[in-house]
C-alpha cells in the first residue's frame, strides 16, 4: 500500500523493478485508470531530448523508419520514452482528458497542455504506431495517452505562440532560468554550443543578466554565421566542444561561467578548462558524464563548481517563452530548427 506522499511522486505507478522511483524504473503502468490525485493527457506531440535523438539516428544510420521502429519498441517495453543508451527521454504535448479529483496541478478538461517533466518518468502510451513521423525530426506526432502525478509540472499552451514553438521552448525552458540565476552582473559567459535551443536561449539570458562578456561557441562556420546575425553574443568562435585544447584556445581569457549545451558526449573537460578557478560550469546537456566532470576537474587541479540543469526552475517556463517572444535573434535560430 503506497501512501499519498509516494503517490504524489508516481511510485504506484512503477511495476519493475520494486522500490525505485518512475524515473529510475524499467517499467511503469500506462495502463491503469486514472488515479483521484492523477491527470490523464491525450497526447499529440512527442519531443525527444537532442542527446537521444541524435543516439537513435546514429545507431540506426539515419534510417527514419528504423527510427520510429525503435521508440515505438522503448515504449512498449518500458510503459515510457527512456532511452535506454542515453538515459533521457524529452516531453510532450496534449489535451488534458481527465482530471482526478485530488489533483494538484490545476488543470481542467480540455486545455491543451506541455509536460514540463520528462518523458523518461511519464507514463506513456502510443495508440498509432507513430504513423505520421517518418522518424527524421526531433517532433514527434503522436496519438495515445499519459499520466501526470501530483507532483509533475505542466504549462498551459500559450495562444500566441504556434504549438511546435512553444513545444521546442518549453522542453529547454530549464536552461535560461538557471543561467539567469547563476549568472553575475559583470562577469563572463561562455555557451558551448551556442546556436542550439537552448543555447541560444541560455546566451540571451546571460546578455540580459548583464554579463559583460558572453561568448557564444558553436561547432562549424554555419553555426557562427548564424549566430553573428543573430546578435545575441557579444563574441562568436567556432572549436569542437570535446576538444578541450580547442575550446580553451578559441576563448582566451577563461569565463566566469560556462553553459555546456551541446548534445554530444565529451564536452566535459573543455568547458571546465575554459572556466576561471571560483567560477562555475553549468551542465544542460544530456550527455553530460558526471565522472569525466568531476575527475577531470579533479586532474586539472580547477577549483570550479559543476551544477547540472535539473531542468526546473520556478519561473522557468514563462522565462523562456517571454525571451522568444521579445529576442528578435532568439526567434532567428529558434525558428529554422523547428520548421525544418
Amino acid at each position: 500500500m503506497t501512501t499519498a506522499a509516494e503517490r504524489s511522486l508516481g511510485v504506484h505507478r512503477v511495476l519493475e523493478p520494486a522500490g525505485v522511483l518512475p524515473q529510475a524504473a524499467h517499467r511503469l503502468d500506462a495502463d491503469g485508470p486514472t488515479g483521484r490525485d492523477e491527470v490523464r493527457i491525450d497526447v499529440e506531440r512527442l519531443n525527444l531530448d537532442a542527446a537521444s535523438f541524435r543516439q537513435l539516428t546514429e545507431a540506426h544510420g539515419g534510417d527514419g523508419d528504423a527510427v520510429r521502429a525503435a521508440v515505438l519498441g522503448i515504449v512498449a517495453e518500458r510503459g515510457k520514452m527512456q532511452n535506454p543508451v542515453t538515459g533521457s527521454g524529452g516531453m510532450l504535448i496534449g489535451r488534458v482528458a481527465e482530471v482526478g479529483e485530488d489533483s494538484p496541478l490545476g488543470l481542467a478538461v480540455g486545455q491543451r497542455v506541455a509536460t514540463l517533466v520528462s518523458l523518461t518518468l511519464t507514463p506513456l502510451r502510443i495508440t498509432d504506431g507513430l504513423e505520421r513521423w517518418d522518424g527524421r525530426s526531433e517532433q514527434v506526432p503522436a496519438r495515445g495517452t499519459a499520466v501526470l502525478f501530483a507532483r509533475s509540472i505542466a504549462a498551459v499552451l500559450p495562444d500566441d505562440l504556434p504549438e511546435q514553438v512553444a513545444l521546442a521552448l518549453l522542453d529547454v525552458c530549464g536552461a535560461p532560468a538557471l543561467v539567469e540565476r547563476v549568472v553575475r552582473r559583470g562577469s563572463s559567459v561562455a555557451v558551448l554550443g551556442a546556436a542550439g535551443k537552448s543555447g541560444c536561449l541560455s546566451v540571451a539570458a546571460a546578455r540580459e543578466a548583464h554579463a559583460r562578456r558572453v561568448v557564444g561557441v558553436v561547432r562549424d562556420e554555419r553555426e557562427a554565421a548564424a549566430l553573428r546575425a543573430a546578435g545575441l553574443a557579444h563574441e562568436v568562435v567556432v572549436a569542437d566542444a570535446t576538444d578541450p585544447l580547442s575550446v580553451s584556445a578559441a576563448l582566451g581569457e577563461p569565463v566566469d561561467t560556462t553553459v555546456v549545451c551541446v548534445d554530444v558526449p565529451g564536452a566535459e573537460h573543455g568547458a571546465v578548462l575554459a572556466t576561471a578557478d571560483g567560477g562555475t560550469v553549468v551542465f544542460f546537456g544530456m550527455a553530460t558524464s558526471f565522472p569525466a566532470a568531476a575527475l577531470g576537474a579533479e586532474g586539472m587541479a580547477a577549483d570550479v563548481r559543476m551544477l547540472i540543469g535539473n531542468g526546473y526552475t520556478p519561473g522557468h517556463a514563462a522565462l523562456a517563452l517571454d525571451l522568444y517572444r521579445r529576442t528578435a535573434g532568439v526567434r532567428a535560430l529558434i525558428d529554422p530548427r523547428v520548421h525544418a
